[in-house]
């Protein structure tokens, strides 16, 4: 491939991201290991000598629900840091706050470590999940020119799914006593290789209150952090575009966290799955997905532009919970899963969008605040799909739909998919054309 090809398929651009994207792939690859072996661990600690354990499964839930609470402030809060202060140090912190919590479990297993390990682990998610991504894409947005950010971002969140793969081969093939501790390894490289290789690219701000007291500091950071959130909510829905996307976003999270917080359980109850099936699944969309965003956005989009493939990829996220959720056989749940090559294209077409909208100077912002908007999404689904899942698997269920959920879970794509067609893509930030306008008055002053 020569290198005029390699720029038009956008790995060219990604040279200025080497020192960003090999630690946020390694970091990637070592938070997926555990997955497929916590829920082993976990019940074997706490419910010695059973197959389920329903203590693990309520503790898990009340996680998720405390982590989407606090990520509706901490998200915007860090993209808003990552602004203000560069997104260095932010990535620092953010990629650190899983190390402890692995490490936990791969010094013991027992009760006490588990429980520690919840707690812990519960405080590590509301920092880093969801906002590296949202701080990488900021950063990329620093670097890389806004037409080949549509190529580089598909690379980079294809690179995150090869991550995801290589993280699950990599559980598999070691004996599960060595998963944490690798992916504690590995998970210490990250921060280390950042501090010496990776560039910042925000100036950070100037800092004026040197002689204030400890209690006006606190005051001040509070005050100056709740205008910062207002300030980002201004910017998200001041702009028809930006707002438009946040409707996009919390309808398309509120129908796929729903169905990603019950699906293998119900896959459990109606065909009888288990790990390896479980396994086969998430390779198959994961495979998949590198494939689609790799090579076909990249491809795609100088054509059809990131509006038209969002919608396509809405699409195949509809068809991906109604065959779920109406699946009539074993095989069905394989052909659902292949979907997934499909609506993956939500996300980079969604970050594309928002950056494109956004001004320089608000990436963090606007990224932030719009991930908040998910993180509500995510907290609310669980609540109402829970007790729904578990009502129609029951024999009490009102009529014979065992994934009746999962189809309620569509019904929030097609919204989102209604608030997608109706998306001007088109329109600039107003922020670009007034950083314009206050360029000579700076200069002047």
């Amino acid at each position: 491939m020569t290198r005029v090809e390699w720029n038009n398929c956008g790995l060219w651009e990604l040279r200025p991201l080497l020192h960003l994207l090999l630690p946020l792939c390694v970091h990637w690859i070592a938070q997926e290991m555990p997955v497929s072996v916590i829920v082993d661990v976990t019940t074997n600690a706490l419910c010695p000598g059973q197959s389920t354990c329903s203590e693990a499964i309520y503790i898990s839930g009340l996680q998720q629900t405390i982590v989407g609470v606090f990520k509706m402030v901490v998200l915007p809060l860090l993209g808003q840091l990552a602004d203000e202060y560069g997104r260095k140090p932010l990535l620092l912190l953010t990629v650190s706050a899983t190390i402890i919590p692995f490490a936990l479990l791969a010094f013991n297993q027992s009760k006490e470590f588990v429980y520690a390990y919840y707690v812990i682990s519960t405080v590590s998610y509301i920092i880093c999940q969801g906002s590296i991504f949202c701080i990488a894409i900021a950063y990329a947005a620093d670097v890389i020119n806004e037409s080949k950010r549509a190529a580089s971002f598909s690379w980079i969140t294809g690179l995150l799914s090869a991550s995801h793969v290589l993280g699950n081969l990599l559980a598999l093939i070691l004996p599960e006593k060595y998963v944490f501790l690798v992916s504690v390894i590995l998970l210490i490289f990250c921060p280390a290789y950042m501090q010496f290789f990776l560039a910042e690219t925000v100036e950070p701000a100037p800092r004026s209150d040197q002689e204030s007291s400890c209690l006006t500091k606190v005051v001040k950071v509070i005050d100056k952090r709740y205008k910062a959130m207002r300030d980002a909510g201004l910017i998200v829905f001041s702009s028809p575009t930006l707002r438009g996307i946040s409707f996009v976003s919390f309808f398309y999270e509120l129908g796929m966290s729903g169905i990603s917080a019950v699906l293998f359980y119900y896959l459990k109850a109606v065909f009888g799955f288990n790990k390896n099936q479980f396994s086969e699944i998430l390779m198959m969309v994961g495979v998949g997905s590198i494939f689609s965003q790799i090579l076909v956005l990249p491809l795609l989009n100088p054509f059809v532009g990131e509006k038209v493939i969002l919608c396509i990829a809405l699409l195949g996220s509809i068809a991906y919970a109604l065959f779920y959720g109406l699946a009539w056989a074993s095989w069905v749940p394989y052909l659902s899963a292949s979907f997934g090559v499909i609506y993956v294209l939500v996300s980079p077409s969604t970050y594309i969008i928002i950056s494109k909208a956004s001004s320089m100077n608000n990436q963090g912002k606007a990224q932030g605040f719009i991930a908040g908007v998910q993180s509500i999404a995510s907290l609310l689904s669980p609540l109402a799909m829970s007790p729904l899942t578990s009502w129609f698997l029951s024999s009490d269920a009102p009529f014979n739909c065992k994934g009746f959920s999962i189809v309620v879970s569509s019904v929030c794509m097609m919204i989102s998919l209604c608030f997608a067609c109706l998306l001007n893509t088109d329109e600039r930030s107003n922020n670009d054309k007034e950083e314009y306008v206050e360029t000579p008055l700076l200069s002047e002053s």
